[in-house]
């Protein structure tokens, strides 16, 4: 049984969570989106509920990248500057594995995550530029995703390998349980193997032993985004992976894939929502797959003026954010008059950067994610001259954009481009604007300061989403397709809107059509969504209320890291 204290020895931590990127701090830049972010509020869930658990990741002392955008909307990627010496403790240990035949000497930096209550995590971020190792190896955990397919491999043989060393060299003897969040760290399955085998002077490898510590989380619904890497990679710079008998199992098109491996080797595996385990499933046949549904930190997401609000009516909201679902006894003005604070913040904040001129009286929608195809950022432009036309009879509107695009992504630098375009095709008509260097800090005051979160991605392509979360843990109303959360958290006319058909079951499958989705989006703001917000707002309100107390008081990652540690971690 789990022991939940402020005061955990390392011996008494007994789960070890390794994830590739990890958000502790916007000023901190070692992650690059919702994966990150997702596992920054994890570990600080774990420390609001005394969960004896350690994180393990990378230092990429030199970032994702900064995000500058010129006047056409190129995007220009610029190294991130940052002190780790002011957020980091350099620890004494370190531990070494081969890569290519050569020692890696890997140094680790501590963070600690300090919950409400006083209970701590230590996360741990691994750093291969030490003094001894080669320019190359100084290198590996500079740049988070960077490089090719061989320096991304020497990434995860960090990530896993030396990942589970380190913790020996720190002194933690008691690790029963080795999350994976996502396949970047499924090489740690191997290393545990061997462990096995050596200190238990064993004959053989034993993968029925090692898989009863592992879990593992999967987040990605299509096979294009899980790791695989050429066999000549991995002989060269690992070694055979033939000697643990498991080949047919781990490998797709004579590749390895991480994603296989961390499944093979897993005995709890789960998927992010309910329609993402089914993706998952069917992806995977023949393993099985649970669900648990992501959440977010309540505390970290709720923005200064709802926090007051919060715990004016509802102390307690920040260890048990289940106490949320009493919003609706809170007085509709004083909820309004809360989230005019976080909108006017936010709609000064953005005529300062960009001399958009928004009105914080006007219906403000915001968008902001991974600039990549699949999230369809375009779609409300669609029909420009249909949109002009809702904007002028049904009442205005004014839309915020904000994402970076993977350095590697064209199609997703040439979206930013377009919608550039198109803020200066509708200048005069209708106010938008499209932020710079998306990040946790940006987050917190769009996803606050918005009326409106609006999300549009091709279906079955977004695992679970979970800025629409922090959306509502602010009085902000959801906009979404039918995909990932918005499948569990959409109730009509209660918690917003959705675009397009609903699946009848979470099998259920339905074709994406972007001139349908553009036209049922128009037919929302059209005939419900801006009628309430401009004549109705006791109906408005309503909506709002219910959002916070259905939604936010369940889909945080208190309730998901209650359902981890029932379903994985305790068996």
């Amino acid at each position: 049984m789990l022991q939940f204290d402020k005061g955990i020895d390392k011996k008494d931590r007994i789960i070890a969570y390794y994830s590739m990127e990890i958000g502790l701090d916007s000023r901190i830049p070692t992650y690059s989106g919702g994966l990150g972010v997702l596992a920054g509020d994890t570990i600080r869930s774990c420390a609001d509920l005394g969960v004896p658990i350690v994180g393990i990741t990378l230092l990429s002392e030199r970032g994702y990248f900064y995000q500058k955008l010129d006047s056409d909307g190129n995007q220009i990627e610029m190294p991130v500057s940052w002190n780790k010496d002011n957020f980091l403790t350099l620890l004494p240990a370190k531990t070494t594995l081969h890569i290519e035949g050569r020692n890696v000497t890997v140094q680790v930096w501590q963070y600690t995550v300090t919950g409400v209550g006083g209970a701590t995590v230590p996360v741990y971020l691994l750093d291969t530029n030490v003094e001894g190792n080669s320019e190359y190896d100084c290198a590996i955990t500079s740049y988070l995703y960077g490089g090719d397919l061989q320096y991304r491999f020497a990434q995860e043989m960090v990530l896993g390998i030396a990942g589970v060393s380190i913790l020996k060299e720190l002194g933690y003897t008691g690790i029963r349980k080795y999350h994976m969040n996502e396949g970047h760290a499924a090489l740690l399955t191997l290393e545990l193997l061997e462990r096995d085998k050596v200190d238990n002077n064993k004959p053989a490898y034993d993968p029925h032993n090692v898989r009863k510590m592992c879990v593992f989380t999967t987040h990605t619904p299509v096979p294009a985004g899980h790791d695989k890497f050429p066999h000549g990679i991995v002989r060269n710079m690992y070694g055979n992976i033939s000697r643990f008998e498991m080949d047919d199992e781990i490998h797709t098109d004579g590749m390895l894939n991480m994603t296989l491996l961390a499944l093979r080797m897993s005995r709890f595996i789960n998927g992010v929502a309910k329609k993402h385990t089914e993706v998952s499933r069917s992806m995977f046949p023949g393993y099985s797959i649970d669900s648990i549904t992501n959440g977010v930190h309540s505390p970290t997401w709720v923005c200064e003026s709802f926090a007051k609000l919060y715990d004016k009516y509802m102390p307690g909201w920040r260890t048990d954010p289940f106490t949320l679902r009493y919003a609706l006894s809170i007085p509709n003005p004083e909820i309004w008059d809360a989230h005019m604070v976080a909108k006017k913040r936010l709609i000064d904040k953005v005529n300062s950067l960009t001399n958009a001129g928004m009105d914080h009286d006007i219906l403000t929608i915001g968008f902001a994610r991974r600039a990549t195809a699949y999230k369809r950022m375009e779609l409300l432009f669609h029909d420009i001259e249909n949109l002009v036309r809702i904007n002028d009879n049904a009442g205005e509107i004014q839309i915020i954009f904000a994402g970076k695009a993977h350095p590697a992504d064209l199609g997703g630098k040439e979206t930013i481009r377009r919608i550039h375009t198109r803020i200066e095709e509708l200048s005069g008509r209708i106010k938008i604007a499209y932020l710079p260097n998306y990040n946790m800090g940006l987050s917190r005051l769009m996803i606050s300061g918005v009326d409106v979160w609006l999300n549009t991605p091709q279906r079955p392509m977004e695992a679970s989403g979970t800025s629409g979360m922090k959306a509502c843990h602010n009085g902000v109303l959801n906009l979404s397709v039918f995909d990932g959360w918005w499948l569990e958290g959409y109730i009509k006319d209660a918690t917003g809107w959705g675009i397009g058909l609903k699946p009848t079951d979470a099998k259920e499958e339905i074709k994406t059509d972007n001139a349908a989705d553009a036209s049922d989006l128009y037919n929302k703001l059209e005939h419900e969504i801006l009628p309430m917000f401009y004549d109705d707002k006791p109906k408005w309100m309503d909506m709002v209320c219910h959002s916070i107390a259905l939604n936010a008081s369940f889909f945080n990652t208190h309730r998901m890291i209650q359902q981890y540690i029932t379903s994985a971690y305790c068996h």
